[in-house]
């Protein structure tokens, strides 16, 4: 087969379509499982969509076990390049093993990217889902109507900042990153900087810090918050479709 490349540019050798895929992303996981899910044979321990899926665990993203993953002789291993270190993608190749590293930043960038998954890499039809998703996240941007602060982590906090799929999901929403123009991307912040009074919500979502009621809301004094799912708001995969409609919920109440 000729080569193929994935959205670094890095040229990918497959010797057939992959019949055997390990996934390091929990989003593309969920994805490839909800229509094939026989070709998955490994995915990382926080891959928990499917609820049922029943594949060797490959330790987490950050500390992927690459050699349970050479053991399970996969024809492909699917990546992103924020969510998996470098330094693994590369000695997974050295070893022989083709990964496919994806690029997602946007929504826009989050189909496209999908989209290519599907129809290059797993060779497979483009699934409707991500057909009905395009027709829901694509055209003008809508007016914001609130601002928002999405803390990921405390004790430091830290908050979603500029050029992330979070960020854009929320923007094509109606809702206004707090901390879009901010130059890191997750950056950490003093707990008044971002409890303030421009800032007309914070979303606590559950991971990759599970946040609770407990656990997160008591800390804001200022500034009204909100627990949500975090696959809704940081997974891009079938997530996109009840996310939509979370986000519209949401910004009515607001």
């Amino acid at each position: 087969m000729p080569p193929l490349y994935d959205d670094m540019g890095t040229a990918v050798h497959l010797v057939r379509p992959p019949r055997r895929v390990v996934s390091l992303v929990p989003s593309l996981t969920e994805a490839v499982a909800v229509g094939h899910r026989d070709a998955l044979v490994g995915a990382t321990q926080w891959c928990t969509h499917p609820g049922d899926l029943d594949v060797v665990r490959v330790r987490g993203t950050k500390n992927p076990d690459r050699e349970a993953i050479a053991r399970l002789r996969p024809d492909l291993v699917i990546a992103n390049k924020e969510e998996n270190r470098e330094l693994d993608v590369t000695r997974l190749r050295a070893a022989g093993v083709p990964v496919w590293v994806t690029v997602i930043e946007t929504v826009p960038q989050a189909l496209d990217s999908l989209e290519r998954l599907f129809a290059e890499a797993l060779q497979v039809p483009v699934p409707d889902w991500l057909d009905a998703a395009r027709e829901l996240w694509s055209g003008p941007l809508p007016e914001t109507t609130v601002t928002a602060a999405v803390p990921i982590w405390r004790d430091p906090w830290m908050v979603v900042g500029r050029s992330t799929f979070t960020g854009d999901l929320l923007r094509r929403a109606g809702v206004a990153n707090a901390f879009a123009r901010h130059p890191d991307r997750y950056p950490h912040m003093a707990l008044a900087e971002i409890d303030r009074p421009d800032v007309g919500v914070v979303l606590l979502p559950d991971e990759p810090y599970v946040f609770t009621e407990s656990d997160g809301p008591e800390a804001f004094r200022r500034t009204p918050t909100r627990l949500v799912s975090g696959r809704l708001i940081t997974w891009y995969g079938p997530s996109l479709l009840p996310a939509h409609e979370m986000l519209r919920r949401l910004v009515a109440a607001l």
